[in-house]
């Protein structure tokens, strides 16, 4: 009697490991990710704006970005415009009157930075 219920036992809790170990965990985000940019390269420190809010991915993603490192952003010309008015991407924060300093003026001082000429 007691292989009758501890087969079938030893056979669930098999299947049941088998499951949590094939379970799939969130994929770590970047701590920064860097934009080429013609007027200078862009680093946006994800770990930086993930604390400011609290971890809470849905704040930002998909609304403003897509949530893969990997997917293209799209960026065109005249982008911080197009951005800031329609609150999107960068331009959802960093305008005049958003939660973050302003792009316009900060060009080079917070966001592009080109790199060092080789001598």
């Amino acid at each position: 009697m007691r292989k009758w219920i501890a087969w079938p036992a030893m056979l669930w809790l098999i299947c049941l490991t088998g499951m949590l170990a094939q379970e799939k965990k969130a994929p770590t985000p970047p701590a920064k990710l860097v934009f080429a940019a013609k007027t200078g390269n862009v680093t946006f420190d994800h770990a930086l704006h993930a604390k400011r809010e609290k971890n809470d991915c849905k704040v930002c993603h998909p609304a403003l970005w897509p949530q893969d490192a990997k997917a293209p952003l799209n960026w065109k010309a005249n982008m911080h415009k197009t951005a800031e008015a329609a609150k999107t991407s960068c331009g959802s924060c960093h305008r005049a009157g958003g939660t973050a300093f302003e792009s316009k003026g900060n060009c080079t001082t917070k966001c592009h930075v080109k790199a060092a000429a080789k001598k």
